[in-house]
């Protein structure tokens, strides 16, 4: 019966994430482990900082003092990841580790899905949720990073940009 893997929380020292993430990689590296201990991540944000010498652009952890990893949780891998130094356990109740909900996963934007858009800038497009569905507007502008997209609609006798998620818009067919 082969279990799926799922993402975990490892609690670690502060300022141990790289160390324990580094370790834990090497480990299934050399244990060749990879059909148990899936991807170590540590999440990161990119933050702008406003220093004497102007804004600077700084990358940091989200959750200082987490490594997020995408396991199979069995005896043996729960043993490795609390054996290694800097790694004070898994995050849950107990001795039990709590695996992230699909909502969590999807809200630390730890696994990306790929999303594939029938549009473009510049397409009309009919708005499919949301206070203005049914509304058709011109793709200004796609991030598929953060799952958005501006359109701008003509409300009021005005041209109003609103941003949506890339779901709630749909290419208008032109006859």
């Amino acid at each position: 019966m082969a279990e799926c893997a799922k993402w975990y929380v490892v609690h670690t020292y502060s300022g141990y994430e790289n160390a324990v993430a580094n370790t834990i990689i090497k480990y299934v590296d050399n244990r060749n482990l990879h059909d148990l201990i899936h991807e170590v991540t540590i999440p990161m944000e990119t933050v702008t900082e406003i220093t004497d010498n102007g804004p600077k652009e700084v990358t940091r952890k989200v959750f200082p003092g987490y490594v997020l990893v995408k396991m199979v949780l069995t005896d043996e891998t729960w043993h490795i990841i609390r054996n290694i130094h800097g790694a004070t356990g898994f995050v849950g109740t107990g001795n039990k580790a709590i695996p992230l909900t699909d909502e969590e996963i999807i809200a630390l934007g730890v696994e990306k899905k790929e999303v594939k858009v029938a549009y473009k800038v510049g397409d009309r497009v009919r708005i499919t949720d949301g206070a203005l569905e049914t509304f058709i507007g011109e793709v200004e502008e796609i991030d598929i990073d953060k799952n958005k997209v501006r359109v701008v609609v003509s409300m009021f006798g005005r041209e109003t940009p609103v941003d949506l998620e890339l779901d709630q818009v749909e290419l208008v067919k032109e006859d």
